[in-house]
C-alpha cells in the first residue's frame, strides 16, 4: 500500500490527527516517567535495613513515670532486660536508642580528619549496651564486635566524652576510605580541633539510618558502646521467634508491668511494620501515579476510537466507491489501521523527545535517576498495539460497508 494517499488525506484535515498525535505525546512522555517513578519508589521500598528477618525483630519503647538518680535508671533497664530474656519465645534482647525506618532519629556529622573544614557526611547513631549485632542479625564484614569492658554508661549531669571506640557500615567506610579497610583507622564526629575521635573496631555490611533516605546516605551509620541513662524511657529491640511477635509483644508487656512498682508507658511494634508505615506514602503515591496512567491510556484509546469512527461515518461513499472499484475488506482495513500507525508514531516520537525533556527537569530539580532507554521503548510498542487495537473496530465496520450501502443516496 502506497504512503502517499493516506498522507495526503491526512494534510486536508489536519485538526483531527494533530490532537490525536498530541494526546499520544503527553501520554507517552507522562507515562513514562511516572511508571519510572513507580518502580524507583517500589525499589527504595523494598531496600534491606541490614535487620534480619524484621518480622522477628520487635521494638519496645518504655517510660517509667517517677523520677530516677543514673544509679536507680541502670538498675531497672537490667531488670527490664532480664525480664524481657525471660519472656517465652525471646532469643535475644538489645537496649538500643533509635530503630530503622521509623523517620525519627540521632545522627553526628563525621569526618576522616580533624583538619576538614567542612563535615564528609552525616551518621545516624546507633547507641546500644550490648547484644545490639545479635539481635539485629547485622553482618560483620570487617573487624570484630564490642566486648563486655567496651560498653559505657553516659552520665549528662558529669561526664564529658563518650567511647572512642565505634563500628561502622561498609558505606561509610568506602565513603571514609576508599583505598582501603577501615578497621583501626580513626574517624571523627564533628569537624576542627574539638571534632571527637574514635577508632574503628568494625564493619557491618549495611544498616539503615531512621530516615530512609532515597540516596546512598541512607547506609552511613555509626554503632557506639553506649547507654544514656538522662532518661526514665528506654528502648529495647527483641528478635523472637519466627510467628511469634504478636505473643511475645503481649506477653512482653505484661511481665513488664507485673515486675514494677511504678507505672510504665509501653508501646510496642514489629520493624515489619515500620517499614509499612515508613512508606506508606510512597505507596500512596505509586497507586496515585497509576491511576493517571491508567486513565491516560483510556483517554487516548477514547481519542483514537472517535477519531476513527468519524472518518468512517466522513468516508463511507468513497469506502463504497473503493469497494465498488475492487478493493477487498483487507485493503480497506489496511488502510484505516495504516493511516492510524502514521498519525501514533508521530505521537510516539514526540512523546519520547517530551519524556527525555521532562525527566532532564526532575533529574535537576528533584536530583531523580535517569530514565532508562527500556520504558521509552516498551511504551512505543505499547502505544502502538493500543492505536492498532482501539482502531480496528472503527476500520473493521468500515470494511464491511457495501458498495450499494455506501453509494446509495438519501
Amino acid at each position: 500500500m502506497e504512503i502517499r494517499p493516506i498522507l495526503s488525506a491526512l494534510m486536508r484535515n489536519k485538526t483531527g490527527p494533530v490532537l490525536v498525535a498530541i494526546q499520544v505525546a503527553l501520554s507517552m512522555a507522562i507515562l513514562a516517567n511516572a511508571l519510572h517513578v513507580v518502580n524507583l519508589r517500589q525499589q527504595i521500598s523494598v531496600r534491606p535495613s541490614g535487620v534480619e528477618d524484621e518480622q522477628s525483630v520487635v521494638t519496645m519503647r518504655v517510660r517509667n513515670l517517677d523520677k530516677r538518680g543514673p544509679e536507680e535508671i541502670i538498675a531497672n533497664r537490667e531488670r527490664e532486660l532480664a525480664t524481657l530474656r525471660a519472656v517465652r519465645g525471646v532469643i535475644s534482647v538489645a537496649e538500643v536508642n533509635q530503630v530503622p525506618l521509623t523517620r525519627s532519629g540521632n545522627s553526628n556529622t563525621f569526618g576522616g580528619s580533624r583538619s576538614q573544614l567542612q563535615a564528609t557526611g552525616s551518621a545516624a547513631a546507633y547507641d546500644t549496651s550490648g547484644g545490639l549485632i545479635k539481635t539485629w542479625g547485622l553482618k560483620l564484614v570487617e573487624g570484630r564486635d564490642f566486648t563486655p569492658d567496651e560498653y559505657m554508661n553516659f552520665d549528662p549531669n558529669k561526664d564529658t566524652e563518650g567511647p572512642h571506640i565505634v563500628i561502622i557500615t561498609s558505606a561509610m567506610a568506602k565513603k571514609l576510605f576508599p583505598d582501603g579497610h577501615a578497621v583501626g583507622k580513626m574517624i571523627y564526629n564533628g569537624t576542627g580541633e574539638s571534632a571527637f575521635e574514635m577508632r574503628v573496631v568494625g564493619v557491618v555490611e549495611r544498616l539503615q539510618t531512621p530516615w530512609a533516605q532515597t540516596d546512598d546516605t541512607v547506609e552511613y551509620s555509626e554503632i557506639r558502646p553506649l547507654r544514656f541513662v538522662g532518661s526514665n524511657s528506654a528502648m529495647y529491640s527483641m528478635r523472637v521467634e519466627p510467628g511469634q511477635a504478636d505473643r511475645v509483644m503481649r506477653e512482653a508487656e505484661e511481665a513488664l508491668r507485673r515486675g514494677s512498682a511504678v507505672p510504665k508507658i509501653i508501646d510496642s511494634k514489629q520493624l515489619s511494620a515500620e517499614r509499612r508505615d515508613c512508606y506508606r506514602g510512597d505507596r500512596t503515591l505509586s497507586w496515585m501515579l497509576i491511576t493517571v496512567c491508567a486513565l491516560l491510556l483510556l483517554v487516548t484509546v477514547s481519542g483514537i476510537v472517535g477519531m476513527a469512527s468519524l472518518w468512517v461515518t466522513q468516508r463511507r461513499k468513497q469506502i463504497g466507491v473503493r469497494r465498488a472499484l475492487g478493493a477487498r475488506r483487507v485493503d480497506i482495513l489496511r488502510y484505516f489501521i495504516t493511516e492510524n500507525l502514521m498519525i501514533t508514531s508521530a505521537g510516539v516520537v514526540a512523546g519520547v523527545l517530551l519524556a527525555i525533556g521532562l525527566n532532564n527537569l526532575m533529574v535537576t530539580k528533584l536530583e531523580m535517576a535517569r530514565l532508562p532507554l527500556g520504558y521509552l521503548l516498551a511504551g512505543w510498542g505499547l502505544f502502538w498495539a493500543l492505536g492498532i487495537a482501539a482502531v480496528y473496530g472503527p476500520a473493521w465496520r468500515a470494511a464491511s460497508i457495501s458498495p450499494a450501502m455506501a453509494t446509495r443516496t438519501a
